[in-house]
């Protein structure tokens, strides 16, 4: 029997499609029509066609599997139509996850995210048992995310779903083709396109550690129970200075304060929707979230999993070097870099 990966041609999802290889699994991975396929190069994977908004397709790509990683989630800060990103995030989930409860799939682990986790007062590290509510979430994002692990959690309760659920930091690495946010952040660092900076932070993991996380999950997770996978706590200016250290360029070192930054905010955003342009690297969800350091322990996982995460500074050093080599340092960042497939 085989194990389905959603997401498995993305950023976190390949790590996972990796991981699994490694353990001598062949896994099937769910890819839309015209994906970006680059990650699965040379990879022994079986690939079959569909959506997470195509219920039939769902079914269809479970049929004969033992277990399932629900790692596909679309992670944009701004979107020009949130109602795109709670079909796949919340309805999408929801109907992969009852499909699974119907073909009797054995074991599920499904990729959540500190974005739905509280925060700590005083700026102390959160982790699974910190308070929240939805109200606490900001921007279509993070409600979306928040919203459905609501829904995997329910059909655990009352349906019996065998899942495992994580929550990843903010993972930084190889492969990131896209890029994700953070790693269009680091690319821009990296060629300069950063000369400040708002005063925050964030807990840096290596995507390959957060792979290996989600195989503690499937090997010793108990069913129900979720387990932050995350790294190191770092300010956004370290994390900028180890960039441009990388680069052997000069850090930025102006701290901007975030209020004046709101109309120039509204405005890229205003242009963005105007213009079909790209999510704007400025925007006005981002700097709400900006106004307390996104800090993490994760015990939990340390203590039940094995979880053993590297210092951050490897994950943001083996970024850099897959941007460099991939091609995204000599031109623009949303411009996918060409395959490299000596990156696994």
């Amino acid at each position: 029997m085989s194990i389905l990966v959603t997401g498995g041609t993305g950023f976190v999802g390949s790590a996972v499609v990796r991981a699994l290889v490694a353990r001598g699994e062949r896994p099937r991975c769910l890819a839309r029509r015209g994906s970006d396929r680059r990650n699965l190069v040379d990879l022994e994977v079986e690939i079959v066609e569909g959506d997470l908004t195509d219920s039939s397709s769902l079914e269809a790509a479970l049929e004969g599997c033992k277990a399932l990683f629900h790692v596909a989630a679309d992670y944009r800060i701004w979107v020009r139509d949130p109602e795109v990103m709670h079909r796949t995030n919340v309805e999408g989930t929801r109907r992969l996850m009852e499909a699974a409860l119907r073909l009797g799939v054995e074991r599920v682990v499904y990729t959540s995210s500190v974005a739905v986790l509280g925060k700590a007062p005083g700026g102390a590290p959160a982790d699974e048992e910190t308070p929240v509510t939805l109200d606490d979430m900001i921007g279509v994002y993070k409600r979306s995310k928040f919203l459905a692990e609501e829904a995997v959690r329910r059909l655990q309760r009352e349906a019996g779903l065998p899942v495992v659920i994580v929550n990843p930091s903010t993972p930084i690495g190889p492969r990131d083709v896209k890029p994700t946010p953070t790693g269009r952040m680091v690319v821009d660092a990296a060629v300069g396109r950063i000369p400040a900076f708002v005063d925050t932070g964030l807990n840096v993991v290596h995507v390959d550690d957060v792979a290996e996380g989600h195989m503690q999950a499937y090997d010793r997770g108990k069913v129900g129970e979720r387990y932050l996978l995350g790294g190191e706590n770092l300010d956004l200016a370290e994390i900028l200075r180890q960039v441009a250290e990388l680069r052997d360029r000069p850090a930025p070192k102006v701290r901007l304060p975030r209020r004046p930054l709101f109309p120039l905010a509204y405005a890229a955003e205003a242009w963005a929707r105007a213009t079909g342009g790209r999510e704007p690297l400025l925007t006005v969800d981002g700097l709400k979230m900006a106004a307390k350091p996104m800090y993490f322990a994760h015990d939990k996982a340390a203590r039940d999993l094995g979880y053993r995460p590297r210092p951050a500074a490897e994950a943001i050093r083996d970024a850099v070097a897959w941007f460099e080599r991939a091609g995204y340092l000599g031109g623009h960042p949303s411009s996918p870099g060409p395959a490299d497939r000596s990156s696994g």
